[in-house]
């Protein structure tokens, strides 16, 4: 499955939307069959399902403002998209929080995401533990 006439940059906004309104479904269409999925402190998934069970109980709620997108291309004709913001939400503790670094860079494959790599500040700010995979 492709995501037909969707740009790279339009992909991953589309993703990121459907991540942050837990349309899980929705979003993993965008998903190639097996992707990986890399977060903070070393944790691998597979699926979406995966993720949203482990990270559980970092955060009440975690939503961005999305930035700019820079797109480029693999050596072996792979798309990349790194997209640049910061976190917005709510820590275990009710507490809000906002303006927290994030760099997400995502490998995509024949339209879809193949790869997704995380990298935000969220420990770093006392909002969250890291995870260890």
């Amino acid at each position: 499955m492709t995501t037909g006439a969707l740009a790279p940059a339009q992909t991953i906004d589309r993703y990121l939307q459907f991540c942050e309104d837990r349309e899980l479904e929705a979003a993993g269409r965008l998903l190639t069959q097996e992707p990986r999925l890399v977060f903070p402190g070393g944790a691998v998934y597979g699926s979406l399902p995966e993720m949203v069970a482990d990270q559980r109980g970092r955060y009440r709620w975690v939503r961005k403002h999305r930035g700019p997108y820079f797109e480029g291309r693999t050596p072996d004709g792979l798309v990349t998209v790194t997209s640049l913001g910061t976190l917005y939400g709510e820590d275990m503790d009710g507490k809000p929080f906002e303006g927290v670094r994030y760099t997400d860079v995502f490998v995509l494959r024949d339209g879809l995401i193949a790869e997704q790599h995380v990298y935000n500040d969220l420990s770093e700010t006392g909002t969250s533990t890291p995870v260890h995979g």
